[in-house]
């Protein structure tokens, strides 16, 4: 694992709390949160709930990304914007295909699988520790105005200059060599 912090070059935010029944901060995801490609896996995203945003928060936009995997760029697992400013929680599950237990409004984008969902961890066998930063941003627009099919860097670069607020919650996961 490498101490590389996907924060350190992007502007200041405010910080609020995101909770999870799924994961608690810093714990192994459960097996469920693995790749349904890893014995056990079965590619669901974690339940998230989230208070404190600050005053002007317009709409929200969640991510998962993995820093460690061995791509020189990171993984996307996971990126939903468009989520309405009254919605302060997501199920788990909401990440399936369809989306069907995101808000109305909000949209999943394609990960770096390409797949328009949630993606489970599958660091690669004897690789070591993965971090996975699950991100919760205030945004002070209504609509991020991304395309759907764009990637979860475009929407991060979209996102830049209209975020309020971070609240990040890590997980970790590990493939025995």
């Amino acid at each position: 694992m490498t101490v590389n912090d996907p924060f350190a070059r992007l502007p200041e935010a405010a910080a609020f709390a995101v909770t999870s029944t799924t994961v608690a901060d810093g714990a192994t995801w459960p097996r469920a949160q693995f790749s349904s490609g890893v014995p056990g896996g079965e590619d669901r995203s974690p339940q998230l709930s989230w208070s404190g945003a600050p005053e002007g928060t317009k709409s929200y936009a969640v991510t998962v990304y993995d820093p460690d995997a061995p791509t020189g760029s990171g993984f996307w697992h996971w990126a939903v914007a468009d989520i309405p400013a009254t919605v302060a929680e997501l199920p788990e599950g909401a990440g399936d295909d369809t989306g069907s237990g995101l808000p109305e409004g909000a949209f999943q984008l394609p990960n770096d699988a390409r797949a328009t969902r949630f993606l489970g961890a599958a660091p690669p066998a004897g690789h070591g520790p993965h971090r996975y930063f699950v991100v919760v941003h205030a945004l002070d627009v209504g609509s991020i105005g991304v395309p759907a099919d764009s990637t979860p860097a475009v929407l991060g670069f979209t996102m830049a200059g209209h975020i309020l607020g971070r609240a990040v919650l890590t997980a970790t996961a590990e493939t025995a060599a």
